[in-house]
């Protein structure tokens, strides 16, 4: 791993351990595997010895010199020492790559094949090889510290998705593909986020993650990589700035309750007005409402009504008032 990504991790991790004493939740970052494992070393161990006990067996029957220390007291058929060197040199020839790699290999400083997946022949001195991981492969974008254009500062970090597509590419054409992926879209980051505004930042995330990975896939394409995806993990915001976001957003539920409040007011108003002069136009509806509200009263043991006066002394006297009335 290059020295320059060693060095963002250091970074992104020191941030964290600030963050963490200070009481700030921290994100977990996933650290990156190991380009490649090697899988033909139980291979070579048995290329080799089978190599070398053939060339020893042959060595042998053409009765070739004598080798190794004699000061020391330790000769070996020097037909044995050969064919040990020889075994050693072709076992390294045999490289096995995953389902998953491909093996880009230089002959003599030149691209010479892309190899794999399986059994390789990379001839050592001559050849050297190095392999891709083609799977999806993770990136995080560290905090980056950007100002809106309403002139707001934030932070926020997140996480690549891309995969190789061409390792011939993705090989020669930049040093470092993952250290050159992560540093472009970074940049992508700050310009996009950069030229919106904090409104247009929390209520557009994933416009704003797709115009992110469009950007940096125009770039990253001619390096033999696939931008997937990239989301945003955190945006972080001046607390005072949360504070008058929290106040506003309470002053808004409160604005919505005391509408909602007045809007049943006004239709409970309505409908008594409707109630009174549905009443008022019916004789007996006023006596109707009369009763009820008496049989509500009476309905416990404990309370005794007594009217004072009848209904019927009140529709009396209603009678006599329009009787005096009329001309």
């Amino acid at each position: 791993m290059p020295i320059n990504f060693q060095q963002a991790r250091a970074a992104i991790e020191q941030a964290a351990q600030e963050r963490a004493v200070q009481g700030m939740p921290t994100a977990r970052f996933a650290s990156p595997s190991v380009e490649h494992v090697s899988l033909g070393r139980g291979l070579r161990v048995v290329i080799l010895l089978v190599l070398w006990a053939a060339g020893s067996i042959v060595s042998l029957l053409l009765g070739l010199g004598a080798g190794g220390l004699p000061a020391a007291g330790i000769t070996l058929p020097l037909g044995v020492i050969v064919s040990f060197f020889v075994a050693l040199y072709l076992s390294h020839i045999v490289r096995v790559a995953a389902q998953w790699e491909r093996g880009v290999v230089l002959r003599l400083g030149k691209y010479h094949g892309l190899k794999g997946p399986g059994v390789l022949l990379v001839f050592p001195v001559f050849d050297s090889v190095r392999f891709v991981d083609t799977r999806l492969l993770t990136l995080d974008i560290p905090h980056q510290q950007v100002i809106t254009r309403d002139n707001v500062p934030v932070r926020v970090d997140g996480v690549i998705f891309f995969q190789v597509k061409d390792p011939e590419r993705a090989v020669i054409t930049v040093q470092d593909y993952r250290f050159a992926v992560s540093q472009y879209a970074q940049a992508s980051l700050r310009d996009v986020i950069g030229s919106m505004t904090l409104d247009e930042l929390l209520s557009e995330r994933d416009q704003i993650q797709s115009k992110i990975a469009s950007v940096v896939e125009s770039r990253a394409s001619t390096w033999g990589t696939h931008i997937d995806s990239i989301r945003l993990l955190d945006i972080d915001m001046p607390e005072d700035l949360k504070r008058m976001m929290s106040r506003q957003a309470s002053a808004e539920r409160e604005k919505r309750a005391t509408i909602t409040k007045a809007e049943g007011d006004r239709d409970a108003a309505l409908n008594l007005a409707a109630a009174a002069a549905t009443m008022a136009s019916s004789p007996g509806a006023m006596q109707l409402r009369t009763l009820q509200t008496l049989d509500g009263l009476g309905s416990s043991p404990s309370n005794t009504v007594v009217l004072a006066v009848p209904v019927e002394v009140l529709e009396l006297a209603k009678a006599l008032a329009k009787a005096r009335g009329a001309p």
